[in-house]
């Protein structure tokens, strides 16, 4: 059989390779700008490759904060919750999940049937759990479970070759109604998920909340000492890129680490829980008793360890339904205040050192001659140094003043701290104001006597001031991060043989002749000195009678253990020593002493070297 080529034969065999060829082209050009064609900023091989890959989050540790004696103040603690998905829960597993989470099966019925209603898919029954919670138990038990469950889903039925046929004929075809189609067997539970969630656990609530602060709802730490060390305590996440390899037809997750974990540092205080304990109710008490505004204390141990900061009112930071910034405030640190008639020993032990006086018994002070405002009180015309501070005289205070000059008080106030912070939360910390002696008018010697005029400060710095009483005149740093960087020097102020002799002078100022005398403790010896300064309010001081009291003061008086200062706002409430329904204007001596007194008491006897010391 012979063959022979059809008419352009070669004209048809060239458009047929040409026309390949043109298709391979684009085929190929098409594969090259897919490969490489942006899909919102990236390119689909990128694109890829991101789906592939999945970034996680490890939560960091907070450190946790405690007391000088190990005792958790702030701690990380995990709790868990059941979350249910209505939507995919079986029925058959209502009455079993009901029994494991102990509620009534009817009630959880009800509920899943709201949720479903309202497409809810999420749920949690159960929160707040510890981790021995018996639900938890119950609910590890029941996915352990599988029992019979039926599904009935709609289906549409299958069609015959005729009718398949009409379709690719392009017939319509009569729809035929779906029918329901039930499958039973064992499944295990659907939609139950046990999860797990953190929070700041704080087991000393209210009394040192003002001190710790708090973390807010992104865990970082707000107010107090969860702020001021938030980069120790909170740590650094860790972040890991997981990764998509596939490697014959083997797929395996490889994890690539951008951040590494690293748990936050505990931190350990000065303080003492119970100390700490014992002065915030005797704060509180006292402020509820005398209705006073606020109230705080702080106290030392010789070595200018912070034992106690306790400030009222104060807030329980465990409960997150409630907040109020003021619950929250470091009185103790923050508040600048004039700490009136507790600088008078002060003002003593400066003018003894500078020989202008010897505060013996026999020296006596005339006091008739008015100086500047300060008229004699008729009381006196004659009082020595020991009554001056027994009685919180202050002309007799004033009348030793002029004997000094401005320069004197302001090196011995500089030495002492005032006007400088203490360095122990620098962002709360109000260090007061120290005006330089060449600024300072006729009045301002005498004012600063007795602690007005050109200075004021705070607490935490009046009571570091108190430390000399427990040194021998010298003066330490005050600590409250147990470090181990002991700061060991001490500035030396007043001469040991001063400060012996002012300090005997105390001891009778907490007696029954002196100002101090509701600081009086059975059993127990107390030195100390009362205060009474206006309220500075809007700039000038208070009309209203509004008053801050004070009462600082140590125990033992000789080789102090304790040193305590109390500060009232505006007590509005108090009485007379002698009836205790006699209502009196209020004044260190019959309230803030009162506070220092409970307080003190408090931590003496429960102070077991204390105990034996006065059993021997």
């Amino acid at each position: 059989m012979k063959f022979t080529r059809v008419q352009n034969y070669w004209n048809r065999q060239a458009l047929v390779k040409y026309s390949f060829i043109v298709i391979i082209v684009v085929f190929v050009y098409q594969a090259i700008n897919i490969h490489s064609k942006q899909v919102n900023g990236a390119s689909l091989q990128n694109k890829a490759l991101t789906k592939a890959e999945k970034t996680l989050t490890e939560n960091a540790v907070r450190g946790n904060i405690l007391d000088r004696n190990g005792n958790i103040l702030a701690i990380d603690l995990i709790q868990k919750r059941v979350n249910l998905d209505p939507m995919i829960i079986q029925d058959e597993y209502i009455p079993l999940l009901a029994e494991a989470l102990f509620m009534p099966i009817d009630e959880l019925r009800r509920i899943i049937e709201e949720k479903r209603i309202n497409q809810r898919k999420e749920y949690i029954v159960k929160e707040n759990l510890v981790v021995t919670d018996p639900v938890l138990e119950n609910i590890s038990e029941l996915k352990k479970l599988r029992i019979k469950v039926c599904n009935s889903k709609l289906i549409s039925p299958s069609i015959n070759l005729f009718e398949k046929a009409k379709l690719l004929a392009g017939m319509n075809v009569a729809l035929k109604e779906k029918v329901e189609k039930v499958k039973c067997g064992k499944q295990a539970v659907s939609g139950v998920a046990v999860q797990s969630s953190r929070f700041r656990y704080y087991p000393k609530t209210e009394s040192i909340a003002p001190l710790l602060g708090r973390t807010n709802n992104n865990y970082i730490g707000v107010f107090g000492i969860e702020a001021e060390f938030d980069r120790y305590l909170a740590g650094v996440n860790g972040i890991k890129i997981m990764k998509d390899n596939k490697s014959n037809s083997n797929i395996y997750h490889q994890a690539e680490t951008l951040q590494e974990l690293k748990n936050g540092e505990d931190l350990q205080l000065t303080i003492d829980a119970d100390i700490q304990f014992h002065v915030y109710n005797a704060i509180k008490e006292s402020a509820e008793f005398h209705e006073a505004d606020s109230a705080s204390a702080i106290v030392l141990s010789p070595n200018g360890d912070i034992l106690a900061l306790a400030n009222y009112p104060s807030a329980n930071p465990n409960d997150r339904k409630s907040f109020d910034a003021e619950e929250y405030r470091n009185r103790v640190l923050a508040d600048k205040i004039e700490p009136g008639s507790t600088m008078k020993p002060f003002t003593m032990l400066l003018a003894l050192d500078k020989g202008v006086i010897t505060a013996t018994d026999d020296e006596l002070i005339d006091v008739t001659e008015r100086i500047g405002n300060h008229r004699p009180d008729e009381k006196y015309t004659e009082i020595t140094v020991k009554l001056i501070l027994e009685k919180s005289h202050n002309l007799g205070t004033i009348n030793v003043s002029e004997r000094l000059e401005n320069e004197d008080f302001y090196n011995a106030w500089k030495k002492l701290g005032f006007g400088e912070s203490l360095g122990l939360m620098p962002s709360i910390e109000n260090p007061g104001i120290l005006r330089h002696f060449s600024t300072w008018g006729l009045t301002d010697k005498r004012s600063v006597s007795f602690g007005h005029g050109p200075m004021n400060t705070n607490l935490a710095q009046l009571a570091r001031a108190y430390l000399v009483f427990a040194n021998e005149g010298a003066l330490p740093a005050l600590k409250l991060i147990e470090d181990g960087n002991i700061d060991t020097k001490k500035q030396q102020v007043f001469s040991p043989e001063s400060t012996k002799r002012i300090t005997e002078i105390l001891d009778s100022v907490a007696s029954m002749k002196g100002s101090g005398y509701r600081a009086i403790i059975d059993g127990y010896d107390v030195a100390g000195k009362t205060g009474t300064a206006e309220m500075v309010i809007d700039g000038k001081y208070s009309k209203e009678g509004q008053k801050r009291t004070y009462f600082v003061g140590f125990s033992p008086v000789i080789n102090p253990k304790y040193i305590i200062a109390v500060r009232l706002d505006y007590p509005k409430k108090c009485f007379v020593y002698w009836d205790p329904t006699l209502r009196n204007r209020c004044e260190g001596s019959n309230s803030a002493a009162m506070a220092f007194k409970v307080a003190m008491e408090r931590i003496l006897v429960n102070d077991l070297e204390i105990q034996s010391m006065s059993e021997s």
